[in-house]
This record gives C-alpha cells, sequence and structure tokens, in this order.
C-alpha cells in the first residue's frame, strides 16, 4: 500500500484523493477476528502536502470476518474506519525533540500506508467479539450451545465436599459388614 506523493512536492495547501480499492495484507486483525487476507479494502483518502509532511485523512471500508468469543459461531460484517495520520519529510524535526515513528515518514517521495490502515483497523475490532449481546455461549462442562437449549445444566458437586461423597458408601458397607460380623458370633 505504498502512494507516491511526489505530485504534492513541498507545497502546503497542495491536495490529492485517493479512491481505490486493495487488497488487505496479511495479518489484518487479531486471533478471533480481522480482515480477510485479499479482501478488498476501500479506500477514500485526501492526501494534503502540510509544512511537515503529507496528512492523510478520510476512511478505509473493510469486511470484518472473525468468529463469537463465546459460541464460536461465525461473524461477518463491514465497518468504516477513520484514518488520520501525518508522514513527516525526512529532515523534518519534532518541536519537543522527538523523532517521529519511522514508518510515519515520507520516503523517496512515497508513503507506506500499511502500518497505519493496520492500526486503525485492528484498534477498532472488539476485544471481545460476540454474534449478539445476549449470546449466551457454550457449556463450560460439555461445549453444548446454550442457546439452543435454555434449560440446560449438569449436576456439579463442589470438589471440597467430593472426599466426603465417597464416605456413604463406605459407611453402610462398613455397618452391613459390621452387623453380619455380629450376627455370625451370636450363632456360634
Amino acid at each position: 500500500m505504498i502512494f507516491n506523493v511526489k505530485d504534492l512536492g513541498r507545497s502546503p495547501g497542495s491536495m490529492r484523493t485517493i479512491e481505490e480499492h486493495v487488497p488487505a495484507p496479511k495479518d489484518f486483525g487479531v486471533v478471533l477476528i480481522g480482515v480477510q487476507e485479499g479482501s478488498p479494502v476501500e479506500l477514500d483518502l485526501r492526501l494534503e502536502a502540510v509544512h511537515e509532511g503529507i496528512l492523510v485523512s478520510g476512511i478505509a471500508d473493510v469486511g470484518i470476518v472473525g468468529e463469537c468469543g463465546r459460541c464460536l459461531d461465525p461473524i461477518r460484517y463491514s465497518s468504516s474506519i477513520d484514518v488520520q495520520e501525518l508522514f513527516y519529510y525526512d529532515d523534518v524535526e519534532l518541536s519537543d525533540g522527538e523523532e517521529p515513528v519511522e514508518e510515519h515518514r515520507v520516503d523517496r517521495d512515497s508513503i507506506d500506508l500499511e502500518p497505519v490502515l493496520r492500526d486503525a483497523v485492528v484498534t477498532s475490532l472488539p476485544f471481545q467479539p460476540v454474534c449478539r449481546e445476549d449470546c449466551e455461549g457454550l457449556c463450560s462442562e460439555c461445549g453444548a450451545r446454550l442457546a439452543d437449549d435454555p434449560d440446560h445444566q449438569h449436576e456439579i458437586l463442589d470438589p471440597r465436599w467430593s472426599a466426603l461423597s465417597g464416605l456413604t458408601g463406605t459407611a453402610a458397607s462398613s455397618d452391613a459388614a459390621a452387623s453380619t460380623e455380629s450376627v455370625e458370633r451370636e450363632e456360634s
């Protein structure tokens, strides 16, 4: 996603628009959700020369795909991402003495929009994507979809009491063995 900006020169106020479809690069998202590699990214951007460099602003329309973080159902929707970034000329120093990010430089009369678009898209994605707000997810015991069976439940014993559950069987068998033993003694 490298664009030539030589035509803007270093003339503050000169401007150009970009309306293009470009393929989405690899890793344009996070684990559960993102833009599929090679899918179209519609750019509607304005490149404007300013004193420090080239100001890029506009919108990128992308198709988001992924899966619900609760029930693992597929998610698919379109999103318009606002983009605004200043690409600095090589010889410009910032007023506070800091250096601009290397990726945000005008390099040989060109700018690379990929890192800027990646940052804009990834930060707009939901941290925990869901297919719908009231998604109940999957059963933690067996993996059944809770939306399909709202009354789904398992009898879960508190692990702190599990050691005592064996005593009921042991106590009954001990009592039976003791009574059998006492009967045998009485008969002898």
